[in-house]
């Protein structure tokens, strides 16, 4: 009987342990689920609060721009509102003055045709003993030019003036020193036959050359303001004619002397 009682005592022994170990696992698990559960949530937590400092980042750079922008749009509409007070204070010009303006402005413009014709009949009437296969004088966009052949200036391939071009060149200076009223560009211009000695390694040089040969002859001989005078070289590049055959090439082995009014007085009455 003690026997049978202290088996069964073992028996409940050992199924309340297993059914103790069986609840200990259950609540070890649970726990270890609740450690994933807590582990993952503190993980999207971090994640979050990791985009939500990149969000406030973003929204700073955003705002920084945007107070950028808004800087420039405020100096663009200074700047406007700048523009807009001159056309105003422009705009109160009355009709009189404006037709007055007008007036005063077709006086010069008049003016200033006059003393172009008159210096282009001037140079015309100086040059009258030269042929017209040694040079040529025209009107031409407000400007006068003198178009001097090379057969009067210069032997080929060379930029020394010969004695009867420096006589040309004295009877235009005499002109051309009477008149304040006028700048002067002297262009060299050659054919398109490829030149290649010592002195000249190219059209470029022979070109520029010639051009520079003159405004010393006309300022340093013929006493011309040297402030008022330009010399460029135009190579082959600008030619009058086809260079097809030899006349045409002769034609454009020129230099011109281009004389511009000064338009000073224009300028200073349009913008005033």
């Amino acid at each position: 009987m003690k026997k049978s009682i202290y088996h069964l005592t073992f028996i409940a022994l050992i199924v309340g342990l297993a059914f103790t170990s069986c609840v200990s696992g259950k609540k070890f698990a649970a726990s270890e689920t609740r450690a994933d559960e807590l582990q993952m949530e503190k993980t999207t937590a971090l994640n979050q609060l990791n985009e939500s400092k990149m969000a406030e980042m973003k929204l700073k750079d955003e705002m920084a721009s945007l107070q950028k922008e808004k800087d420039t749009f405020q100096k663009e509409y200074n700047a406007i509102q700048n523009d807009l007070m001159l056309l105003s204070s422009e705009s109160n010009m009355t009709i009189r003055d404006q037709a007055t303006r007008l007036k005063e402005l077709q006086d010069i413009i008049q003016s200033q045709n006059d003393k172009t014709t008159s210096l282009k009949n001037s140079i015309s009437k100086a040059l009258l003993n030269y042929k017209t296969d040694e040079l040529n004088v025209y009107q031409k966009d407000g400007k006068v030019y003198v178009s001097l052949e090379e057969k009067l200036l210069f032997k080929s391939g060379s930029d020394v003036v010969d004695p009867k071009g420096k006589e040309a060149l004295k009877s235009l200076a005499n002109v051309l020193n009477s008149t304040n009223d006028f700048t002067v560009d002297i262009e060299g211009h050659t054919d398109d036959v490829p030149i290649k000695t010592q002195r000249f390694k190219d059209n470029w040089d022979l070109s520029t050359a010639r051009a520079s040969s003159i405004v010393r002859i006309l300022t340093k001989d013929y006493g011309f303001d040297a402030a008022r005078i330009t010399a460029s070289g135009k190579s082959e590049f600008h030619p009058v004619n086809l260079n097809k055959s030899v006349e045409d090439r002769a034609g454009n082995r020129r230099t011109e002397i281009i004389l511009s009014p000064d338009l000073q007085e224009i300028y200073k009455l349009l913008y005033q």
